[in-house]
């Protein structure tokens, strides 16, 4: 029997090599995104079901889940990225004792909208359909390696999702599913850094890896398949990284 499978910002990058991933095994797929038109051109390339949806939101949150499969599957939490870089210069307040007051608003801003976006976002999610998620069923959020290097707002996002994480693989454990983040590196192909990459910063993240290449959109699929696989039902609670050695553990 297909799985029903849902994964967020599905549209692009590492969230549509996901679902695409997912629909070539025969799973009944939905993505969500925000922007229609990708979404949609990304679901009729891989035979899935799109639903615009911005996972920050409750209302939204809840008009998605009559267009979601009775029984879920696998739920993979990848809708988020750094919204600093989207955000007008200097929109992270100047800080120090001179900070004004609409400085320090716009730092609050700027913050919490990586909170919700990379946060939030999949607690949200994870709480409307936690009541249909099926016994031996996974969830995997994706993470950052950001969150172990202090990246601002976005790396302690990060880091709260993996620590959230936590929470939820007791939560869900008794119920037979398992929880999980996989936490990238470096990976091309992707709008994460929305064109302000520099090939001088690209060639020094390839550079700090152990394997000498860039990370694919195709190595996190991979590995979220294998924590939504039978192979896995005994691994929950964990961050799998996938970083190319950039970042090791012991």
């Amino acid at each position: 029997m297909a799985r029903g499978i849902l994964v967020t910002g599905g549209a692009t990058g590492i969230g549509l090599a996901v679902a695409r991933h997912f629909a070539d095994e025969g799973e009944t797929v939905v993505i969500t995104g925000r922007r229609q038109a990708p979404l949609e051109a990304a679901a009729k390339e891989i035979g899935a079901t799109a639903v615009v949806c911005d996972h920050t939101d409750p209302q939204a949150v809840a008009r998605l889940l009559p267009r979601l499969p009775g029984r879920l599957d696998v739920l993979v939490n990848n809708a988020g990225g750094n919204t600093d870089f989207d955000a007008p210069a200097g929109a992270g307040g100047a800080g120090g004792d001179g900070a004004t007051p609409e400085a320090l608003e716009a730092f609050v801003r700027a913050f919490r909208a990586n909170l919700d976006a990379n946060l939030l976002s999949a607690a949200l999610t994870t709480k409307a359909v936690e009541g249909r998620l099926a016994p031996g069923g996974a969830v995997v959020s994706i993470g950052s390696i950001a969150a172990d290097k202090g990246s601002g707002a976005y790396g302690a996002a990060k880091a709260g999702l993996a620590s959230w994480n936590l929470g939820l693989a007791r939560e869900l454990g008794p119920r037979g599913i398992t929880a999980n983040v996989v936490a990238p590196g470096y990976i091309a192909d992707t709008e994460f850094f929305r064109d302000h990459l520099t090939a001088e910063r690209r060639a020094q993240l390839i550079g700090s890896t152990a394997v000498g290449r860039a990370g694919t959109p195709g190595d996190i699929a991979g590995a979220v398949a294998f924590l939504a696989s039978e192979a896995a039902r005994d691994i929950t609670a964990q961050v799998l990284n996938v970083n190319g050695g950039e970042r090791g553990t012991r």
